[in-house]
């Protein structure tokens, strides 16, 4: 296959009760029906509520289902509950093997690789990470046999959560330390792919669109598809507007293209926030 076109969508949390989110889904289905990529990666937070709401996960399945290319998945906090953190509040509610299990029931693997294009491509469950459930030990080991597999390809690998903010190194504060992929395992991470011409890393969760380069490998963050948070509830750090990405790998090449589809809306927090204090009255 001498080109590999892949759309990023991330963070629809999709959910019955939520019309601008299921709309704003719609406009990116249209969009992706009329590029047919060859294939559509939904990098986390595919389902509202997924830890309180099976109706959820399973609604957002059907609406990916009616996607006209094949789909992957990663889980987010919303799936299936959030990484526990050295500094700062548990986390509510935490990741838990029940709602991992009932993720890959319902919309499929939570981690997976394949290769296309002469690049190797990796998904990686990063909420399990600093849990100490046994699938976090299993997804290590597993992740380790892949990396030696990539035999010199490039690799673009696929999280929910960045991998930092600026540099690998950043301090962990308790306002950020849920943001990104917590230490030890953030640490654990960049040392295994330090074995490999790591070309990409793309993520999702911030729900701001921002798009660096470190050192050799470049750092993409896919905005929502479905809301952005304002800045009175959430600091600014790039670009807040609702949308997806779109890529193009060819052998040692990359192409990234920012996208907003047509119609999408940039439905704000406090739209979802109000519709949820107006279902207990």
């Amino acid at each position: 296959m001498p080109e590999f076109r892949l759309t990023q969508i991330s963070d629809t949390h999709l959910g019955r009760r939520f019309p601008g989110l299921i709309a704003n889904f719609h406009r990116i289905s249209e969009h992706i029906d009329a590029g047919r990529p060859d294939l559509v990666v939904n990098t986390g937070d595919v389902s509202f509520d997924g830890p309180t709401s099976r109706d959820d996960v399973e609604f957002a399945k059907g609406l990916h289902d009616a996607l006209p290319v094949a789909c992957r998945y990663l889980p987010g906090n919303h799936d299936i509950g959030d990484n526990p953190t050295a500094i700062g509040p548990a986390p509510k509610p935490p990741v838990s093997e029940t709602h991992r299990r009932q993720f890959c029931e319902i919309i499929g693997e939570d981690h997976w690789s394949f290769e296309a294009a002469g690049w190797r491509f990796i998904g990686l469950n990063t909420l399990v990470m600093n849990s100490g459930l046994a699938f976090e030990a299993e997804q290590f080991d597993w992740l380790s046999c892949e990396i030696a597999r990539t035999n010199g390809r490039p690799v673009a690998l696929f999280l929910h959560k960045p991998l930092f903010l600026d540099l690998p190194d950043d301090a962990e504060t308790p306002e950020t330390s849920i943001r990104y992929v917590p230490q030890p395992a953030r640490a654990r991470l960049i040392e295994m792919f330090g074995q490999v011409d790591l070309r990409l890393i793309a993520s999702g969760h911030v729900h701001q669109r921002r798009d660096f380069t470190f050192r050799h490998t470049r750092h993409v963050w896919a905005p929502s598809a479905g809301f952005v948070i304002n800045d009175q509830r959430q600091d600014r750090i790039a670009i807040k507007e609702v949308g997806l990405v779109e890529y193009r790998f060819q052998p040692d090449s990359l192409e990234v293209r920012h996208v907003r589809a047509a119609g999408q809306r940039d439905v704000d927090i406090e739209e979802l926030l109000a519709q949820m204090r107006a279902e207990h009255f």
